[in-house]
């Protein structure tokens, strides 16, 4: 509970920056509800997903920083959230190897569908490093995707889904407000979006059990 506090107080005060145009504010606390998801992780059941969700949480709060720091960090920024999402996809694979052919279809339509948004407005210089995130998000999502339906416990599995769909959807919203256009709500839908997927995938570890009660589990 204490962290749960400590992340809400994060991205109210956050939020509360955003809309008075407070940069140093937004700086100093936008680390908050990440930082508090880690500290919080660390009461999971100490297993290889937890221990790879870790490394994403750290990326993440990488990238947080990089991108609220004063000037253009955009590329910094975007490489350390790529660490992340290798992260969390080595999680979900550390838990569930099959090939889920329709979750892959799936993540294929939605990183072609941003791909294709994002490269209509012409990404110059920043086509390459864009194209390579697109498909490691893509790759996450399906291995967080592929869980649904297999021997992973039905709540981890969903929370992991969620959290991922929440994060790709987030991630969405940056390049449409930075590279396609601008509006208003952008800078709050998407640090929204971006928390609710962060707290899904963490809360992810704490269903799975540990890895006892892993080995014993049922099919859902």
């Amino acid at each position: 509970m204490p962290w749960m506090i400590l992340a809400l107080m994060g991205a109210v005060t956050f939020i509360y920056g955003l809309s008075t145009h407070a940069t140093l504010l937004c700086l100093l606390v936008k680390p908050l509800p990440v930082l508090a998801l880690l500290g919080w992780l660390h009461d999971a059941p100490p297993t290889d997903y937890r221990r790879w969700i870790s490394l994403g949480l750290i990326f993440s709060l990488v990238g947080d920083v990089l991108l609220a720091w004063p000037g253009d960090l955009f590329i910094f920024g975007l490489g350390a959230f790529l660490l992340a999402h290798l992260a969390y996809l080595k999680a979900y694979l550390s838990d569930c190897r099959r090939p889920a052919f329709l979750p892959l279809v799936w993540a294929l339509v939605v990183g072609a569908i941003l791909l294709s948004i994002l490269i209509s407005q012409g990404l110059g210089p920043l086509l390459v490093p864009v194209l390579v995130y697109a498909l490691v998000i893509s790759a996450m999502l399906w291995r967080a995707l592929a869980g649904l339906g297999s021997d992973v416990p039905k709540r981890s599995a969903w929370l992991a889904a969620a959290g991922a769909a929440s994060f790709v959807f987030s991630d969405t919203l940056i390049g449409i407000n930075r590279f396609v256009a601008a509006f208003d709500a952008a800078p709050y839908l998407l640090i929204t979006t971006y928390w609710l997927g962060q707290w899904g995938i963490t809360a992810s570890a704490f269903a799975l059990g540990t890895q006892t009660e892993q080995i014993g589990r049922e099919h859902v």
